[in-house]
C-alpha cells in the first residue's frame, strides 16, 4: 500500500517508479521509488525527508530540481518534466554564492537571467535581503570571511525564493553551522516559509530539527531505497521557540527515532 494516498488535489511533485543504476542495469540502488507531492493553495507544504546516509535523499532532491535523470522512471513538476523553465531551486549544504559578487547581485541573479530590467529586480532582491536579515549587507562581496556561514546560507535562501517561490529545495543547508546559527536559521526559515507558502522538500540527519520545520516526514530505506514511512507533524503551522517545550513536539521526536531505528533495520 502505498505511503501517497490520491486525492483530488493536483500534484506538484511526482515521482513514479524511480530507479537508479550506475552500473548499466546490474543493480540499482533505488528502484521502484515513489514520491508524490501535492499542492495545497495558500497554505504551502514543508516536506522533511530522513534516511540513513547513502539512500538516496540528495539524489532525489537532484532529480526534482533537473540536475540529474534516474535510469529509469518518471519526474513531473506541475505535470511537466523539469527543464529551464519548470525548475525548483535549490540550497546546498555548502555555501553556493558566487564570491565575485556581491549580495544584491547574487540574489537578483536569476531575475537578470529573465531579463527582469535592474532597477526591478534589485527592489525585489532588496525586500529579499531585509527579509532574511541581511539589510545593510547588499554592496559585502558574498564570500567567507567577509559574510559568515549563517549569512552566505541567507544569501542562498533569498537567492532560491526569488528564482522560484514556489519549490525550494534544501539539501542539508544547515549542516555546516554551528549550533547557535543552526538554530536562529530554522526559526528564519519557518518564518520565510509561512510568508511565502512554498512547498519546501528539506533534507537533513537532524530529527529535532525535522520535527521542528516539517508538517510532514517521509522515511526512507536503502538497498534498495524506497520510501516506508510518513509521519504527519500535527504541530501548530506557526512555530516558535515554545513548540519545542510542547510535550507533543517531543512525542513527536521520539516517534520519529523509533520510526528511523526500524526503518535501520531493513537495510
Amino acid at each position: 500500500m502505498s505511503i501517497f494516498p490520491e486525492t483530488t488535489l493536483n500534484n506538484i511533485v511526482e515521482l513514479t517508479g524511480i530507479g537508479q543504476s550506475y552500473d548499466g542495469g546490474e543493480s540499482f540502488i533505488i528502484k521502484d521509488l515513489e514520491f508524490l507531492i501535492e499542492d495545497k493553495p495558500d497554505q504551502g507544504q514543508f516536506i522533511v525527508i530522513l534516511g540513513m546516509s547513502g539512500c538516496g535523499k540528495s539524489t532525489l532532491l537532484r532529480y526534482i530540481a533537473g540536475l540529474q535523470q534516474p535510469t529509469e522512471g518518471k519526474v513531473l513538476l506541475n505535470g511537466n518534466p523539469p527543464d529551464k523553465t519548470n525548475r525548483a531551486s535549490m540550497v546546498f549544504q555548502q555555501y553556493s554564492s558566487l564570491p565575485w559578487m556581491t549580495v544584491l547581485e547574487n540574489v537578483s541573479l536569476a531575475l537578470k537571467f529573465k531579463g527582469v530590467p535592474k532597477q526591478e529586480r534589485e527592489e525585489q532582491a532588496r525586500e529579499l535581503i531585509e527579509l532574511v536579515g541581511l539589510k545593510g549587507h547588499e554592496w559585502k562581496y558574498a564570500q567567507y570571511p567577509t559574510l559568515s556561514g549563517g549569512q552566505l546560507q541567507r544569501v542562498a535562501i533569498a537567492r532560491s525564493i526569488i528564482a522560484n517561490p514556489s519549490i525550494i529545495l534544501m539539501d542539508e543547508p544547515f549542516g555546516a553551522l554551528d549550533i547557535r546559527t543552526r538554530l536562529n536559521m530554522q526559526m528564519l526559515l519557518s518564518n520565510v516559509w509561512n510568508k511565502f507558502q512554498s512547498t519546501v522538500i528539506f533534507v537533513t540527519h537532524d530529527i529535532p530539527e525535522a520535527v521542528f520545520l516539517a508538517d510532514d516526514i517521509y522515511i526512507m530505506k536503502s538497498a534498495p531505497s524506497q520510501f516506508v514511512k510518513h509521519i504527519p507533524v500535527n504541530l501548530p503551522l506557526v512555530r516558535t521557540k515554545e513548540t519545542k517545550r510542547d510535550p507533543l513536539y517531543t512525542q513527536l521526536v521520539h516517534q520519529v527515532e523509533d520510526a528511523m531505528m526500524e526503518v535501520s533495520d531493513m537495510g
